[in-house]
């Protein structure tokens, strides 16, 4: 679909689109907009596909290391839509980088135990003087545009660009919020912790109480919480889905398939160990498919002893859309302890409108206070178990129903036509982008 001509829109944000990828949430966004009004910075060290935006100018964790070493190097590389595949992916090569592939991959290892040290270190790295070059000025330059995009982070340089751009064009800055990255703090022993939460929500007010700006949310929970917080005026503008929905046919009681594709962490990895258990009780031959790109042994091992799971490594989304369609029925899980329904208290996840869409039935089993188990809650279009004593009794009804799975299979569709549109949802936000002044 393609028709909207709205103001000039530049993306910044870690990840360009791509439909296997989380980034395919920006479908949702600018699926309507011509590709010339858009264009955008990211920062993954991949060729991108061919998607939304005429152009591309991407900065790399191994750039912004060679530029540290040397004032003299260039910084940047540039794509056109028209150079570009449809499947993208492929990571970019240069000497430096594989030379330095240690260093970066030894910093991200670091990472994963002690992220607020590492983002303060990789602020050091990008520092604007690093990646504010005469070559990034022409290009934004060239492009004029009148609107920023900010895909929203946890690490400081994606917002510090945004604002950038959005200072030096004296233009407004729409925040895609989809994650609590500002209220989501923590008790931590670690000074380092706390200096970089304060320098990050010191550079979120200066993005969220510019002037002219707004937000769009990927539910009302999260919605509401910062648009009274900050004084804006956002709107939700739930994920959608592009799976063609397939008739309604009964689930198959004998040989039942049922499965679940994404993340195991936060909880999730229990909750589906749960499901095992409770399939297994219903029925011995019963069990759950787990499809996860999971590669820390201690979650796959976990899943590969359950009772009841048949764990499977991660597929390519055309083959996820083909299994969901395949599926009798679809899992969507959160955890149960505090530190994790915390995490994920305002997120939803893109399996939600995917699920909705397929015409398969779907089970939602969390904590209540997790926003994907909270908003299907409030649907009332699927059987959603929120305590594990319900489990058995819930899958067992939903299995053996069939009036009841013809009730969903009406009741998922309604919901999906009223919230997941993906025409609704590129009209509302090209209005919204056309409504902002400065």
């Amino acid at each position: 679909m393609r028709g909207f001509n709205v103001k000039r829109i530049m993306i910044v944000g870690t990840a360009p689109y791509d439909r296997n990828c989380p980034s395919r949430a920006f479908e949702s966004y600018f699926s309507g907009i011509e590709s010339h009004n858009l264009a955008q910075i990211f920062s993954y060290p991949y060729v991108p596909p061919k998607g939304h935006c005429s152009k591309l100018y991407q900065i790399t964790d191994a750039m912004m290391l060679k530029r540290f070493f040397s004032r003299n190097v260039k910084v940047g590389k540039t794509y056109e839509i028209n150079d570009l595949s449809e499947n993208g992916g492929m990571k970019t090569k240069s000497t430096f980088e594989s030379k330095q592939n240690s260093i970066i991959s030894l910093l991200y290892r670091y990472g994963k135990k002690d992220r607020p040290t590492t983002y303060l270190l990789r602020g050091l790295l990008w520092k604007k003087k690093n990646w504010c070059t005469k070559e990034l000025n022409e290009w934004l330059d060239s492009f004029n545009p009148e609107c920023v995009f900010l895909s929203f982070s946890d690490d400081f340089f994606i917002l510090r660009i945004a604002l950038y751009v959005a200072e030096r064009f004296n233009i407004p800055i729409i925040s895609s919020i989809a994650d609590d990255y500002y209220f989501n703090g923590k008790f931590s022993l670690s000074p380092f912790y706390y200096i970089y939460r304060g320098m990050y929500k010191s550079l979120v007010k200066r993005i969220l109480k510019r002037k002219g700006s707004t937000a769009v949310y990927i539910g009302d929970r999260i919605k509401e919480l910062y648009n009274n917080t900050f004084g804006i005026r956002g709107i939700t503008l739930y994920l959608t889905s592009d799976i063609k929905r397939r008739p309604f046919r009964p689930i198959n009681v004998k040989t039942p398939i049922i499965s679940y594709y994404g993340n195991i962490r936060l909880g999730r990895n229990k909750s589906l160990i749960d499901i095992g258990s409770a399939l297994k009780r219903i029925n011995p031959n019963y069990y759950i498919n787990v499809y996860s790109n999971e590669s820390e042994f201690s979650y796959i091992n976990s899943m590969k002893k359950a009772e009841g799971v048949v764990f499977h490594n991660a597929v390519p989304y055309e083959e996820v859309q083909k299994g969901m369609l395949e599926s009798d029925i679809l899992v969507i899980v959160e955890g149960f302890e505090p530190s994790n329904v915390k995490t994920v208290k305002y997120s939803i996840s893109t399996k939600v409108p995917d699920s909705l869409a397929t015409g398969a039935q779907v089970l939602a089993y969390g904590d209540k206070e997790c926003g994907a188990i909270d908003y299907l809650l409030s649907t009332k279009a699927l059987p959603v178990c929120t305590d594990k004593k319900n489990l058995v009794e819930t899958l067992k009804g939903l299995i053996e129903n069939e009036e009841d799975q013809k009730k969903y299979y009406k009741l998922m569709n309604d919901v999906l036509i009223a919230n997941h549109q993906i025409h609704n949802n590129a009209r509302m936000f090209s209005d919204l982008v056309d409504s902002l002044s400065y």
